[in-house]
């Protein structure tokens, strides 16, 4: 026997004997102040009828109370869990599907909405130096898993703090809120460290060497988005003129020899 079914009988047993103790008290009040007699009949009649009447009705009532409890209580959990899956899924639709870092459109999204009046930060621009070699040497699978290596390495280095995301590609994009240019050059001198110390290798037991180059632009609360990812994209580039695997903003931040 069930909790509630236990609940249910007690209740109903209670609810019968008020009703029994009410049908008695009527009967000793009305009855003879209508010139009647309680005799034997008229206490079994008091007894037998909320035993026959009000057991069975107030069983059903708090049955019927505890599947609608019972109900609610369901409806409620499946709406949480509708609730959590909705947002499982908005989650899963702002992540890249390969690496679990933000996706273009909801990194450019949470940089705009990072970048308030006001604050200051630094915009990261991360290639992966010749990386169509990897995936014409070994394969697209070995190249995937090098991209969800190398994607672990970059948020590894950045830590909590900062929004990261693959823009496509080998492309990948920093964002390290609340923090100047200069103090910057120490994350992507990390980054920079943890792609080094990656160890990949091929089915065929051949390592797989990975470096990358990086643009650095910082923001100070007076520059659009445009122009900070046209700066960063521009010291991207002046990264990979300058025989690439480093960084770079105004000048060489961080180099790998």
């Amino acid at each position: 026997m069930t909790a509630s079914t236990r609940a249910i009988i007690l209740k109903a047993s209670l609810a019968t004997l008020l009703s029994i103790a009410a049908s008695l008290g009527l009967a000793v009040t009305v009855v003879p102040m209508l010139g009647g007699v309680v005799d034997g009949t008229a206490w079994l009649m008091c007894i037998l009828c909320p035993l026959l009447i009000a057991w069975p009705a107030s069983a059903w009532q708090f049955r019927q109370a505890q599947r609608l409890k019972d109900a609610h209580g369901e409806i409620a959990r499946l709406h949480g869990a509708l609730s959590a899956a909705h947002e499982a899924l908005l989650e899963r639709a702002r992540r890249d599907g390969l690496t679990g870092l933000l996706n273009r459109e909801s990194f450019l999204a949470d940089l705009e909405q990072a970048m308030t009046p006001g604050g200051e930060g630094t915009l990261l621009f991360i290639d992966a130096d010749h990386f169509k070699q990897v995936n014409d040497r070994f394969g697209h699978p070995v190249g995937d898993d090098a991209l969800r290596r190398l994607a672990q390495a970059i948020a590894g280095a950045v830590g909590e703090g900062g929004l990261c995301g693959r823009l496509g590609g080998e492309e990948f994009a920093v964002y390290l809120p609340q923090t100047a240019l200069t103090e910057a050059q120490a994350v992507a001198k990390q980054v920079l460290d943890a792609v080094r110390r990656l160890r990949i290798v091929s089915p065929a037991g051949e390592p797989v060497s990975l470096t990358v180059s990086i643009g650095a632009a910082g923001w100070t609360g007076g520059a659009t988005i445009e122009r900070l990812i046209a700066e960063a994209d521009a010291q991207l580039y002046r990264a990979k003129l300058q025989g690439r695997n480093r960084a770079v903003c105004a000048l060489n931040i961080a180099a790998v020899a």
